[in-house]
């Protein structure tokens, strides 16, 4: 069955950073620490196949591994327990998302992946796995259903599904997962009443004067 990945992280902050550009001196570098994944049929009745998710061992430039400040962990709930019991490294995490993916491109709320390939493996000093041809904005997706560019800018990715009145499962806001279930139960949503079709998810040019909120 075709498919997308509709995928999320979380990357390191302290109080501020992200109004910051995490540029202040004591901000971390914003690598990631959890991966979350939905993978969503584009056929029949749309189902949502399977999920992936892992935690990630954060390191900095130098090689040491980021301690979690309690501001990132009181706001996505990954402790310093999660990493040290379930942590894996920055390619074992990703080849196995690449594995979980079945080489479907992979869509975010914004472009996470500048966070979770572009600026670790830029640290990490490898030569990143995943191509950028392998992700795309799922904004541009809600710009095709008709969502107005005023809420695309506003709406975050834990509250898309309430925005279009989606039945869910409790969310966790910034928690990998559940904001990829948030993004991936709207799509559902879209394409079961036809405000999306399967082919908006092939390549497409970037609509003019769109922009995401993030996460």
């Amino acid at each position: 069955m075709r498919a997308a990945i509709i995928f999320d992280c979380e990357f390191l902050c302290l109080e501020g950073s992200q109004r910051r550009f995490w540029c202040a001196a004591h901000d971390p570098d914003p690598v990631i620490a959890q991966i979350g994944a939905v993978k969503l049929g584009l056929e029949n009745d749309f189902p949502l196949l399977d999920m992936y998710k892992a935690y990630v061992r954060p390191i900095d430039r130098f090689g040491k591994q980021y301690r979690l400040d309690p501001y990132f962990t009181e706001l996505t709930g990954v402790t310093e327990k999660d990493i040290e019991e379930e942590g894996l490294g920055l390619a074992e995490a990703l080849d196995a998302a690449d594995v979980f993916s079945g080489g479907e491109r992979f869509w975010s709320w914004g472009k996470d992946e500048l966070n979770m390939v572009a600026i670790c493996y830029y640290i990490a000093g490898v030569t990143p796995s995943l191509p950028a041809q392998r992700f795309d904005n799922a904004v541009k997706l809600l710009l095709a259903a008709g969502m107005p560019i005023e809420d695309l800018g506003r709406t975050p990715s834990n509250k898309l599904a309430d925005y279009y009145g989606v039945e869910h499962p409790p969310f966790k806001a910034h928690h990998a997962t559940d904001d990829a279930l948030s993004v991936a139960y709207t799509l559902q949503h879209l394409l079961r009443n036809g405000s999306l079709q399967p082919q908006d998810f092939d390549p497409m040019l970037v609509p003019a004067q769109v922009w995401g909120s993030g996460t």
